[in-house]
């Protein structure tokens, strides 16, 4: 019998409790995807996942990640999976680089890119923001309160977000940034009620983003609200209630006939959010990686999956494509990014304006 393939999954956790609430666990949909590999003979032999978790950035730190990424390579894995936070990328990704192991991290952070550490968007600090400010434009606002988080994730947001506002004529009001993990900004939106602005803009990992929300209903500041990917975290049960209202940023469609697809044959918990999505989309960049390799080994994986050419996503609007290339290392080419908005607990689609689905909202 032929020894399994080795796939390293490196969860970078945000909480420290065993077991703490952060959304589905997305190795069942990357299982799903490994075993359609196998069972179609994509894959001539099983995949086994070694799964590290670490407490990383924010709340954890950089050397948990380094020590996780140390394990699975001594582990003899083909393939690393992970992370999944914008901050852990970047720390990963010198990492990738000294050890010669293809790696795919699902961030936002378009720059934790190299030889070896490839790309899945899952949201992104650079195209987020021109998204985020060109509907916050259309909307008709003019001036705009910004906070963001005091971290390479919330400083990036905010500067796409500002070159991208000086350019469509928004005018910032006025600035403040919180901790990453605040619990309390009500100073801080305090000030920028003061400033008077037409909306309100958070920008950043969306751990204190929740923070931002309590102050703003607590205050009975009724100002358009809007968010970037942050949002998502409003399908971990609890926190949709302090965003409610805010229009965000999020990489799944309800129209997506892939994700549609992936949605009836997993149930349960991925029947709703954007885990099945994005998922979905690690566990065919993975196969496929693994199946094109002209060799299995570290190196041959990493050709592998330069190889990877325009496969349907689950992620983004439908049309949305998977493909890598020699100097290409981000996976989602096309509308990956969809307008979203949080009411009364659930996630409605934005489209030209307006949220679809039985509530009828308008967005703004």
């Amino acid at each position: 019998m032929s020894a399994p393939l080795l796939v390293g999954l490196l969860r970078d956790t945000t909480v420290s409790a065993p077991g703490a609430a952060e959304g589905p666990d997305v190795e069942p949909v990357l299982r799903l995807a490994l075993d359609d590999a196998r069972a179609t003979g994509r894959l001539d032999r099983d995949v086994e996942i070694v799964r590290i978790q670490c407490v990383g950035l924010p709340r954890g730190s950089a050397f948990a990640v380094e020590q996780a990424y140390a394990e699975l390579a001594a582990r003899g894995v083909l393939l690393v999976v992970g992370p999944a936070i914008g901050d852990n990328a970047l720390v990963a990704t010198p990492l990738a680089e000294a050890a010669r192991i293809p790696t795919i991290n699902w961030s936002g952070a378009g720059h934790a890119r190299g030889e070896w550490m490839f790309h899945l968007q899952v949201g992104s600090h650079e195209d987020e923001p021109v998204v985020l400010a060109r509907h916050i434009a259309a909307t008709g606002a003019a001036r705009v309160a910004v906070v963001y988080d005091r971290s390479p994730i919330g400083r990036r947001y905010s500067a796409f977000f500002e070159v991208e506002a000086e350019l469509l004529g928004l005018d910032l009001c006025a600035r403040r940034s919180v901790a990453p993990v605040a619990d309390d900004s009500t100073d801080e939106v305090r000030a920028l009620r003061d400033a008077a602005p037409d909306a309100l803009v958070y920008l950043g990992l969306g751990l204190s983003g929740r923070a931002v929300g309590r102050a703003r209903s607590a205050l009975g500041w009724d100002v358009p609200a809007f968010t970037c990917a942050a949002g998502m975290w409003g399908h971990t049960p609890g926190v949709a209630a302090d965003i409610d209202g805010w229009t965000y940023v999020d990489v799944y469609s309800d129209t997506n006939t892939v994700l549609g697809a992936v949605r009836e044959r997993l149930g349960g918990v991925f029947a709703h959010g954007p885990a099945a999505a994005y998922g979905w989309d690690l566990g065919r960049l993975a196969a496929e990686g693994l199946a094109r390799a002209p060799e299995l080994t570290r190196g041959g994986v990493r050709d592998g999956l330069e190889q990877v050419k325009w496969l349907p996503a689950a992620e983004g609007h439908e049309g949305t494509q998977l493909s890598y290339g020699t100097q290409d290392r981000g996976a989602l080419h096309g509308r990956y990014l969809v307008m979203r908005r949080w009411e009364r607990g659930e996630s409605i689609e934005v489209r030209d304006g307006r949220s679809d689905g039985a509530s009828g909202g308008v967005g703004v």
